[in-house]
């Protein structure tokens, strides 16, 4: 598994500071490439703001894989069939290292990225050095969350809790700073979350945890930042790194993880006769794989009008940062509107997580509203064709949503594919909907 290091991509359009529109025409050929871009099958028109619960799915990704479903043989026979599977798995594992930005380790599928995780986590908790510690912060999904804190208490290990700062959604290398220690063994951390909507700088904070416990494990949950611009594992000094690619415009089915090499080898389950860097049990699903490579061919060809360079990996970053800018500029028009239609910063009783103007907000905007439950707000604009989310405190956000004093939030989830008008469609619904005075 080999691929060339991130490249320094320079677009051919500069970027503003908060955002610019894919070119129209560019736009509607990318919708043309997305299956029920604008149409629910069950219920009609309408504009899909729910890209963080999982993405829409290129139609490409379903015909390819549906193909490749179909081919009866499996992998290590000596037949043309098997041959030409075997081909495909080993073109998807190529797609996906480019796809992280890896020139080295494992990558291996698994059930669900929260299998992934969870698996990586057990591992490592199984092979570190006794006692210590183990790190993980209050932002992040339960995958992580409950993970570390499961495995802390199975091995007898400190289980710590890194806080996120409130005011702005976000965790920082200071707060995990604060918290590390020298025998911290293992530490986690969220690079987006789907509920607050912020980033993480994965490379600074990887850098702080290091510095007090160079050889701790460090894993990373990358599914929510996966769609929203582009990976690269090289640079971030970590040990793991796990996507689904259900939420980056493929179909359900697999979670993937990178590996450092010598994350790779530690104690894990595998078949006894496999090599000590196996983590896959049992054959891979080829037409998943299939898939994935159709993702990346999505992603080169749109990174291909934006950068003169014509390799994949500097297409997949051209395409990344493209996609980010469009998405931040569907954000400010979601927040600020225009002369005709009011912003979500104009309703005096919302309260949005997250500063109105970070620069860390990746196509995720939650709010409350004073006296007006969320799922009441969801299923207001559901009635008007709007798609949206309610993140309540439960299971899956609870940790996220009590440091924030709020029982549930609605989520208007965006991708690269949604538009200024679709925007412009929640504004007018939301309009309707939330109290001005």
């Amino acid at each position: 598994m080999t691929t060339t290091p991130t490249p320094t991509v320079t677009l051919r359009q500069p970027l503003a500071a908060d955002g610019t529109f894919l070119p129209d025409e560019l736009l509607n050929q990318v919708r043309e490439r997305f299956l029920h871009v604008d149409t629910c099958p069950f219920s009609g028109k309408r504009v899909f703001f729910e890209n963080a619960g999982g993405s829409l799915t290129l139609e490409s990704v379903v015909t390819r894989s549906a193909e490749v479903a179909g081919i009866p043989d499996n992998e290590h026979r000596d037949n043309p069939a098997s041959h030409a599977v075997s081909q495909i798995v080993s073109s998807g594992r190529d797609d996906l290292a480019t796809f992280f930005g890896a020139s080295g380790g494992v990558i291996f599928g698994g059930e669900t990225g929260t299998e992934c995780l969870f698996r990586v986590i057990r591992a490592a908790a199984l092979a570190a050095e006794a006692g210590g510690s183990i790190l993980a912060s209050s932002v992040e999904h339960p995958a992580t969350y409950d993970a570390t804190a499961q495995w802390a208490r199975r091995t007898g290990r400190d289980w710590i809790e890194v806080p996120f700062d409130v005011a702005t959604g976000r965790v920082t290398a200071a707060l995990y700073a604060d918290c590390v220690r020298p025998d911290t063994r293992i530490a986690t951390i969220l690079h987006t979350s789907p509920v607050t909507g912020m980033s993480m700088d994965v490379a600074e904070i990887a850098r702080t945890i290091r510095a007090v416990a160079p050889e701790c494990m460090i894993i990373v949950d990358g599914i929510q930042h996966a769609p929203h611009g582009f990976l690269a594992v090289d640079d971030y000094g970590v040990d793991a790194y796990v996507v689904s690619p259900y939420k980056a415009y493929c179909r359900f089915n697999n979670g993937y993880t990178w590996l450092s090499d010598r994350m790779s080898v530690v104690d894990h389950d595998r078949l006894s006769g496999k090599p000590a860097d196996a983590w896959e049990l049992g054959s891979r699903d080829p037409s998943a794989l299939a898939g994935v490579s159709e993702m990346v061919n999505y992603l080169a060809w749109l990174g291909g009008h934006f950068t003169d360079d014509s390799s994949r990996r500097a297409c997949l970053v051209a395409a990344g940062q493209a996609m980010r800018a469009h998405e931040r500029a569907l954000v400010h028009r979601l927040l600020f509107g225009d002369a005709d239609l009011p912003g979500l910063c104009s309703y005096p009783r919302l309260h949005l997580i997250g500063p109105e103007d970070s620069p860390y907000r990746e196509g995720v905007v939650s709010f409350a509203v004073e006296e007006i439950e969320a799922k009441h707000v969801v299923a207001e604009l559901g009635a008007r064709g709007i798609r949206v989310h309610a993140r309540s405190d439960d299971v899956f956000s609870g940790n996220i949503l009590r440091p924030l004093g709020l029982r549930a939030v609605t989520r208007v989830s965006l991708a690269h594919y949604n538009s200024a008008v679709e925007v412009d469609a929640c504004l007018a619904a939301l309009a309707e909907v939330l109290p001005r005075a």
